[in-house]
């Protein structure tokens, strides 16, 4: 017995954190249970050494002292304060002015504002929610089909899975070992296709099936000329000029994501108070907020380092490695393994927990199968984002069944009775959006220099072109021996330069 638990010791783990998983157990607690009994199993017979254990408390003072994940807190305060001082209604009531006259008006106007509240947000849910309680009446009030209409609001709200400043880049940055300012310009291209297809698609329902996206009527359009145009620029300029602050001083190089995300805090705040609608209740909301969450990804992140510890010492990695070396297909057939496996554990668990339980094992495979890591971590974002929009258990689904009317009511604003929307047309009209998303993804697989050419290019070092020059008499006395290497003063030969190059390597 104790000879097959030492030789499955890796797959008796993974399944054990798979039951704990599924039974409801909380995520943080289970990696971390399941790394000390197994390390502790491993000690007992003899696989592991008992200092394996000493090493937890320096990789826990390590992720306390991860600046990177200080831009979490940050841009969730930020999207927080956004949100309750009203930018998303400003945003909807004018974009919804703007483009009401034509077919597919107030669509166009949430997949705008959901990608412009995805930039200065990045939080799924309150992209979804927020846009559900103000656009979604209208929608209903004026004729929009209920399919269409909750289809676009909930494919609008996951835009802030993969438009920057997403937090599940920040996450998957840190998981995969990859720069967050890289893993932003890697995702602004395939985000800016994603948004054209939305509203592509919009634009031809509005053609084939006008009846589906009607016009705002005259009567519903309140404002016009210069009262419009002073409206949208009053709405839209302080988000945009936020953006530039957050993610355009990040591109350049001016500011580190944590940096930025401390300077869009600050500036969600300057323009909660330029609304006049910054109270203690509204600060006090969002701080305990922001710590929740912050706390939540901290206890995740510990306990995966548990459960990681033990889990590399007892081979997983290598485990995990040949498990996909049993795969055909080399970098497709383990990139469309990978997608399948995201795709599915997106309906059960959060894309914390894919991200600090599953990426780690990942990525070691799709580094020896040559796979660039942004492209990779663009294309795991994309993926996640398409899980929270596929029924039954899509994130997404649950955020707008919450605050759409599910019963007849009666409308206020024309006084006429408006029958609900049924959970069944809101998983029938997100199915197109979700062949949408899978195609993008295709997209972003065929052609990875969408992801990769807006990357700034490496710079390769040839070892054969390098020459080394060592002085002698430089004022600090001789130049250092190398044990074992060929004396290299300054009046070394070519032919020993040589030799030395070849014993560097050779070491």
């Amino acid at each position: 017995m104790s000879a097959f638990i030492i030789e499955n010791m890796a797959p008796l783990m993974f399944g054990s954190l798979m039951l704990f998983l599924l039974s409801g157990f909380p995520v943080a607690f289970a990696l971390a249970a399941n790394g000390l009994f197994f390390g502790f199993v491993g000690i007992e017979f003899g696989l592991l050494t008992p200092a394996l254990l000493q090493a937890l408390p320096e990789r826990v003072l390590g992720i306390m002292s991860n600046d990177t994940l200080l831009a979490i807190p940050f841009f969730t305060f930020m999207g927080i304060i956004l949100e309750r001082s009203g930018m998303a209604e400003d945003l909807l009531e004018s974009a919804g002015q703007l483009f009401g006259p034509i077919r597919g008006g107030i669509a166009y106007a949430v997949i705008f504002v959901g990608a412009l509240l995805a930039a200065t947000t990045g939080v799924v849910a309150a992209s979804v929610i927020s846009m559900g309680l103000i656009s979604l009446p209208v929608m209903m009030r004026y004729g929009f089909s209920r399919e269409v209409s909750a289809g676009v609001i909930c494919a609008s709200g996951t835009l802030a899975q993969i438009i920057p400043p997403s937090l599940v880049l920040i996450v998957l940055a840190d998981v995969l070992g990859v720069s967050v300012g890289d893993a932003y310009k890697g995702a602004i291209i395939p985000s800016a296709l994603l948004v054209a297809l939305l509203v592509g698609y919009i634009f031809l329902l509005s053609i084939i099936k006008p009846e589906t996206v009607p016009a705002l009527p005259p009567e519903a359009r309140t404002l016009r000329g210069k009262d419009l145009l002073m409206r949208v620029l009053v709405a839209m300029v302080p988000p945009v000029v936020l953006i530039f602050l957050v993610l355009g001083t990040i591109f350049i190089g001016l500011a580190t994501p944590t940096e930025g995300g401390a300077m869009g805090a600050v500036g969600a705040l300057i323009l909660a108070i330029i609304r006049r609608r910054l109270t203690l209740g509204v600060v006090k909301s969002a701080l305990e907020t922001t710590a929740n969450l912050a706390t939540f990804v901290m206890f995740i992140l510990i306990g995966s380092t548990v459960f990681a510890l033990t889990f590399r010492a007892v081979n997983g990695d290598l485990w995990v490695e040949h498990l996909f070396s049993l795969v055909p297909g080399g970098q497709w057939g383990f990139l469309i393994v990978v997608s399948l496996v995201v795709f599915i554990l997106g309906f059960f668990i959060d894309f914390f927990e894919i991200a600090f339980i599953l990426l780690p094992l990942f990525a070691p495979v799709a580094e020896k199968l040559g796979i660039d890591m942004v492209w990779f971590l663009v294309l795991i974002g994309m993926n996640m984002q398409t899980s929270f929009l596929t029924p039954p258990f899509g994130f997404a689904l649950f955020y707008l069944r919450s605050v759409a009317p599910g019963a007849a009511y009666e409308d206020t604003a024309t006084g006429r009775r408006i029958e609900g929307i049924k959970t069944m047309q809101i998983y029938r009209g997100v199915i197109p959006f979700i062949i949408i998303q899978i195609f993008a993804l295709m997209v972003m697989l065929v052609f990875p220099e969408l992801v990769t050419g807006n990357l700034d290019e490496k710079v390769k070092v040839d070892l054969d072109t390098i020459e080394l020059n060592i002085e002698q008499g430089s004022g600090y006395g001789e130049a250092p021996a190398f044990p074992g290497l060929p004396d290299a003063g300054g009046d070394a030969a070519p032919s020993e330069n040589d030799a030395l190059m070849d014993a560097l390597r050779s070491k």
